[in-house]
């Protein structure tokens, strides 16, 4: 019986892309499919540089076609190119990390968890390898969102390895503690917490962690920047003027803190209508623009509104991996892209240093809660402070 292009495209469902649950032909990574005879032709587009998922790729391929009896087998995978090494100096407790992205808001209720879900499941589907880590100490929703609420992380040894979810490493304060507990604690503590969730969880080497920040700019944010050196800042935000109020602060934060910006994603940035795909801007649209150019960055997106997004964090099916062809989906894959340009030029410009922003005040001390601020002038601090003003 002759091979058909049908049969070959059927065979190729069935080649899980590594690391997830969906195939290349639902990942769209199938470009070209020639058959003459009992030769077959594939071509693949694939995310990944790694040498690993390539052979992968091309032994399950093989094998899948033989069993429709070709004879000849002539698979072409086409990748990007290897990630470069993070040039990136200064204090480091998580050195197996090539590169931080530190996201914030100003204000809680923006998006910035569903955005960090998604960037960071958009990056691993690009080919990096991604870690997530959820910050939020006093509202870890990353779990739920995840898909991992209720798993309990493997203790190894006195550490902590991540959960596996979406292709993403994952770990968050929600996986450690007892369902609906709160915190009640101080800056000393969340300051521990932090190094802690860096420290003593075996993230592997991975080409980028992806860290969703609790709102605001307080202990959890500098105590990030002072234990590793941070490659990018993202800032999350609404297109109201109450919302670019509280961004402008964490922008100016990241520039204290010697941050580089990647960017400002706008989200809630237009409503799709489900019903005639109709997009409406009820809450404005582009008002960040100006900001990105007054602190000269970049809009990574406007994401809109899309009952889909919504329905994805409730059920822990992020809207960039289960519905991909959405709107919403598209534009988290545009910024992640985006980003992950940003990281690459910082690092080769020279990479980032946090060493004018280490602690002055003893171990445990919020630095820019003792009352010291850095002086203005050339001599030594008064009072001690974190010199990052």
């Amino acid at each position: 019986m002759a091979i058909t292009k049908d049969a070959v495209e059927d065979k190729l469902k069935e080649v899980m892309y590594p690391g997830f649950t969906k195939s290349i032909v639902d990942f769209q990574f199938v470009k070209d499919i020639d058959i003459t005879d009992e030769n077959v032709y594939v071509e693949i587009d694939i995310s990944s540089s790694a040498p690993e998922v390539e052979q992968q790729l091309r032994d399950d391929i093989t094998r899948k076609l033989q069993l429709l009896g070709a004879t000849k087998i002539d698979v072409v995978i086409t990748k990007p190119k290897m990630p470069k090494q993070s040039s990136s100096q200064g204090k480091n407790i998580a050195p197996q990390v090539k590169n931080f992205v530190m996201v914030s808001s100003g204000k809680g209720g923006v998006g910035k968890s569903t955005t960090t879900v998604n960037l960071a499941i958009a990056l691993a589907m690009q080919g990096k390898k991604v870690g997530l880590l959820d910050a939020d100490i006093y509202g870890p929703n990353i779990p739920r969102m995840m898909g991992v609420e209720g798993q309990q992380p493997q203790i190894v040894g006195n550490k902590v390895k991540p959960i596996l979810s979406h292709g993403v490493e994952v770990m968050s304060m929600g996986s450690l503690m007892e369902e609906g507990q709160s915190l009640i604690w101080r800056g000393a503590m969340i300051m521990k917490a932090i190094q802690q969730l860096l420290q003593d969880i075996l993230w592997s080497e991975l080409d980028v962690l992806v860290i969703d920040m609790p709102p605001g700019t307080g202990d959890a944010q500098l105590t990030l920047a002072q234990s590793v050196p941070v490659t990018a800042g993202i800032c999350v935000t609404t297109p109201q003027k109450v919302a670019l109020d509280d961004t402008t602060r964490s922008l100016d934060m990241f520039e204290k803190l010697h941050i580089p910006i990647a960017g400002i994603v706008e989200n809630m940035s237009g409503f799709i209508c489900p019903d005639s795909g109709t997009e409406y801007d009820i809450f404005g649209k582009g008002t960040t623009a100006p900001l990105a150019e007054q602190f000269k960055t970049q809009v990574l997106s406007e994401v809109p509104i899309e009952p889909a997004v919504r329905e994805g964090g409730d059920t822990g099916k992020p809207v960039v991996f289960h519905q991909p062809d959405t709107e919403t989906a598209k534009r988290y894959q545009q910024a992640a892209t985006k980003l992950w340009q940003e990281i690459e030029k910082i690092n080769e410009e020279g990479g980032v240093d946090n060493e004018a922003i280490q602690p002055t005040t003893p171990p445990g001390v919020s630095a820019c809660s003792t009352g010291g601020a850095p002086s203005n002038s050339d001599d030594n601090h008064q009072g001690g402070g974190c010199g990052c003003n």
